[in-house]
Order: C-alpha cells, then structure tokens, then sequence
C-alpha cells in the first residue's frame, strides 16, 4: 500500500484549487463563521475561568513529549494491562492490516445472523482514517454511525469537514432534507412532518437509532485515551450515544492510534479538564466512558484493542515533526484558524483538515504525496496559542515546507521558477541600490495598471494574489526618498558621538 492509500481521501485536488472553490461557497463559509465564533468564544470563557489553565496546558505537553519519547515501553505496559484485564491486543501496521483484524473479528461473533452483517459504530477518527466503513462495506458489513453529525455525513453520502462538528458545513434545513431523503434505506424513516428544529431533528436521530443499539452484537470504537498502568481505555462524547454502544453489544472492537497512550490513570485528571473546554468549551464533557478490559455481568463480553500505527513511528522518528502525534483531537487550531474558518475541511483533501490536518497527514502519508497542506497556512500562530498540549504547529509547518521544496527539487532537474525569483529576490535584496531602483520600476508599473488608485487581477505568476484581493497603488515617494527629503544627513563629528552614545 502506498503512503497516499494511508489516509481516505487523499488525492482530491491539491489544497489550492479545493479552496478556491471553497470560498465561492458563500453558505458554506457563513456556517463555518458562525459555527467556529460560537465555539471560539465559549473555549475562551470556560478556559478564563481556571488560574492555572498555562500550567495544565505545560503539564499535558511534558507528559506527551514524554510518552512520546519512550513510545515503545508504554504500548507493550498497555498491552500487558490489557490482556491481564480479560482483553485482546492487536497490532496493526496500516490501515490494511488493521481493517483486515477488524473485519475478521466481526463475522468472527455469533453464528451467522443478520445481526452480524452489521455493527454500530461511536465517532472516530482511527476508523475514517484506515476507511474501515468502506472495507467493512466490502466484506458485506454495514456499519451504522451513531454520532448524530456523523450519522448525518453518512447519510448524506458525504465526508466530514471539521475534528468535532463533522457536519459543520451543513445547515439544519439540509439536514432535514437528507434525513427525508435518506432514513428509510437505512432503517426507520423519518417522520413525514420533520421540521428543521434542532429538537425534532435530534429525535428523528434517537429513533432511527435505537433499533440499532438494541439488537447490534459487535460496536466499533475510537479512544480518546488509553492507561498504560491500568489498561483503561477513555472515550468522552456528548449525546450519549458513546455509552449505548461501549456497554449494550456483547463485543466491543476499540481501534486505536498508537499516540493516545498515556503513562497513568492519573494523567487523566490534567487531559479530562483540557479537552472539553478546548473543544466544546464546556466545563466537562457530559459522557465519560472508562473501561478496563471485561467484567462479568457488565458491558461487552469480549474487548478487542487494535493499536494502529499506519504512518506513526514514521512520523515519530522527525525530531521536530512528531510534535503533532501529542494532538488530542479537540479541534481548538480549527476554530481560531483565518483558513480554515474561510475554506472548510474538505479542502484540505483529508480526514484531519485544519492546521493539524496540515501537519499530521503529510507525515502520516509523506510530505511528497501531500506537498500543498503545509502552504494552507498564514502561521499567524493563532493554533499554536490555542493549542491546550502547545503543539506548535507553525514550527511544524516551517520545517514541512522545506521538505516539501526539497522533494521538488529532487524530482526536477531544472529549477522551478519560484527557486529562480528567489534567486533574483537575493539579489536584488543584498544590495539597496539594486533595490532602491527596483522599488522605482515597480512603483511606476503598478501606477500604470493601477484603476481608481487600486491594483485588481493581474495575469501571470501575479495572478493567484491578485485574483482575490485589492492591493492599493503605491505612493509616488517611496520611504527611502521621503527620509533622505526630510531627515538631512547628520555632520561626521555628531555621527560618531551619536554612535558612541549608542554602544554606550
């Protein structure tokens, strides 16, 4: 399997033609706008409300730089708690391998019912990751999303834009009209008089649902978290619909990233306070679901944990790039970001859009087979700031830049033209007469294409800046000459006491 097979999706239309048709999208980027400022504003009170928020966030960055750093010993400590609790531990080199365990383990329970041609399944990433919904599909197994964003993306034969809201680029008369269209080919149908009030949109989702829960024998998960100490798995959700799936079926399939482990049940206390309110802005999450293998009598009979690699110790082996495996998910860089607040996530052409989107899939996948995510950034450092584990993803998306340039340069044998205008640009910049004359020549050219003292589309290697914005006309005296008119040159004796002074 090739590295671009790693992650789904990957090579849809590199990021800047997929924006471009992002942004004449006006309805899309009104929902991102107002979607993102809500959740914005309610991250920043909640997160205002704790004394020691820079502190929790420097302790959750140790204790992954750490984890991290001694990746190995800590899996195989999970994997021993794991199976000392009654569970399965499974490894999994790639999404192939891993859907090939999962799939296997599937038509593995029961004997042969209906009910084993199907499995419900609680948001994860992992899973839409390795496509395990499409290999399931091919196996003959039709898996069922219970998350009610989730639930509508599927329906609506769509993809998931956003970490926390998959469907936040729909509105709620469109998701009245897909869960119309769509409910009864997949289960009860929709009620004829659906409106598009959150309520009767939400209660349309719990009965089409609960049929599900109810006779479902197999449920797939993420992880939010996993105790290496204790062997305990965490997933945090908001409907509920999480806890209906880790307790009701009699097996329990958990896939994994090999990233979520953390050394001790006690690390939890500092990521169960970070999480919720840096990504729903709440104070708690109102589902927190923890187990420990099986118990008799409680919940599922059978646990399976599948720890997934696919492109992990790869990307850990980058001393300044495996930063982005301490990601927790909780969507804050998406939320702050001026790109993607305009474009959405689909343009990013992965499962994990948004600025860690930019740094993540590129190392899962290799920067070669998504070369134009780490440029979907101003590094304004908005992410960084938000961040509650302190990625810095501008750092990250510096440093994917150069190999991104470097893998181009290895595959050509003449220079590109941007490597020729840098060139030109050190030129013209390591000398100021050069430059001075420079700034001349271009201010007498922009006058000339200049109209009503603005600079609109201009064609060639100027086009893709221009396309989009108004650049105003420069001022016929450049600062140069307006200080050499206004500021007279100082007399040798005065410039030299004046640059003593200065050493001083």
């Amino acid at each position: 399997m090739s590295g671009a097979d790693n992650v789904v999706w990957l090579g849809t239309p590199a990021f800047p033609e997929a924006a471009r048709a992002a942004l004449a999208d006006t309805r899309l980027r009104a929902n991102l706008r107002r979607a993102t400022g809500t959740i914005r504003d309610r991250r920043l009170a909640v997160a205002a409300e704790l004394e020691d928020w820079e502190e929790l966030r420097e302790t959750a960055a140790t204790i992954k730089r750490r984890t991290l750093r001694h990746l190995d010993h800590h899996l195989l400590r999970l994997e021993k708690a794991v199976t000392a609790a009654g569970g399965v531990v499974h490894w999994a080199s790639d999404a192939v391998d891993a859907n090939r365990i999962v799939t296997a383990l599937v038509k593995a329970t029961g004997g042969g019912d209906i009910e084993n041609h199907e499995v419900v399944k609680v948001k994860s990433m992992a899973t839409q990751e390795i496509g395990l919904n499409e290999a399931l599909a091919d196996a003959g197994i039709r898996a069922y999303e219970t998350d009610l964003a989730e639930l509508i993306v599927q329906l609506g034969g769509d993809r998931p834009s956003h970490i926390l809201v998959p469907a936040i680029h729909r509105g709620r008369s469109e998701i009245r009209e897909i869960f119309r269209r769509e409910m009864g080919e997949w289960g009860r149908p929709a009620p004829e008089d659906l409106t598009d009030d959150p309520r009767d949109l939400a209660e349309a989702a719990r009965l089409h649902l609960r049929e599900k829960f109810l006779r479902a024998k197999v449920a797939v998960s993420g992880a939010n978290f996993a105790a290496a100490d204790t062997g305990t798995v965490a997933v945090v959700e908001s409907e509920g619909n999480g806890r209906m799936c880790l307790t009701l079926p009699e097996t329990l399939i958990t896939v994994m990233g090999i990233e979520k482990v953390l050394p001790s049940f006690a690390d939890l206390d500092v990521f169960l306070q970070l999480l919720p309110r840096s990504s729903t802005g709440e104070r708690m999450n109102p589902y927190t679901s923890l187990w420990t293998g099986v118990t008799e009598g409680d919940g599922p009979r059978n646990f399976h944990l599948v720890l997934l690699d696919n492109g992990r110790t790869a990307t850990l082996a980058d001393e300044v790039g495996r930063q982005a495996l301490a990601c927790i998910r909780c969507s804050a860089c998406l939320n702050v970001c001026p790109v993607y607040e305009r474009t959405g996530g689909h343009a990013y052409g992965s499962v994990y859009p948004g600025p860690i989107g930019a740094v993540l899939t590129p190392q899962l996948v290799g920067v070669e087979n998504a070369a134009s995510l780490p440029f979907a950034s101003t590094l304004c450092g908005a992410c960084y700031d938000a961040c509650p584990v302190k990625i810095n993803i501008p750092e990250v998306l510096v440093h994917l830049r150069a190999e991104a340039v470097e893998a181009k340069r290895r595959d050509r044998l003449l220079p590109t033209s941007e490597g020729l205008a840098m060139k030109a640009a050190g030129a013209v910049l390591g000398s100021p007469r050069r430059l001075a004359a420079v700034q001349r020549l271009a201010a007498v050219g922009a006058r000339l294409v200049a109209r009503d003292g603005r600079i609109g589309a201009l064609p060639g290697p100027f086009a893709r800046w221009s396309g989009t914005r108004d650049t105003p006309v420069p001022t016929r005296e450049s600062l140069r000459a307006w200080w050499r008119r206004t500021r007279p040159p100082r007399s040798e004796d005065s410039s030299t006491t004046a640059q003593g002074e200065e050493r001083r």
